[in-house]
């Protein structure tokens, strides 16, 4: 039996003290427990695994952003050899811009936001973050800030 049957069964029952409105009662009712739970789990997961692609887990670079990078720089080059810096480049680039669009998907679950996402919004709030933080990176390189293992 559910929490809206329950919740009916009750409104019945206490129908003839009159004033009693008990509508916030089963509006609050028609979310299962189990449903919440499962829907915070899963804002849990998208969270953590949007943080280890993000740029603002400092440490990630190593273990998952640069190995899918290359990855996508690799698959670029089965197409021309010299796609495999530029691929790598934009692989790096939309593991970014994932990792920052899964932390906003799993904030929401997790909150439970009644307010509804912006999807066009959000994704330009990742192209953003992720184009400057990819500059960044670039620009460190450049300036030989940072150096690079030859590929």
């Amino acid at each position: 039996m559910t929490y809206v049957e329950n919740t009916k069964k009750v409104g019945v029952g206490l129908s003839g003290l009159g004033r009693l409105n008990l509508d916030w009662l089963r509006q609050f009712a028609q979310v299962e427990p189990k449903a919440g739970m499962l829907q915070k789990l899963r804002g849990g997961f998208l969270l953590i695994v949007g943080y280890l692609l993000s740029p603002l887990c400092w440490w990630n670079d190593l273990f998952f952003n640069l190995p899918i990078a290359y990855l996508f720089g690799y698959v670029c080059s089965l197409f021309s050899p010299s796609l495999l810096l530029p691929g790598s480049v934009i692989g790096y680039w939309l593991s970014n811009i994932a990792g920052i669009l899964l932390m906003q998907l799993g904030v929401v679950d997790v909150l439970q936001r009644p307010k509804e996402q912006n999807l066009k919004k959000d994704l330009l709030f990742g192209l953003a973050s992720s184009t400057i933080y990819t500059i960044v990176i670039l620009a460190l390189i450049q300036f030989k800030i940072i150096n690079l293992p030859i590929l």
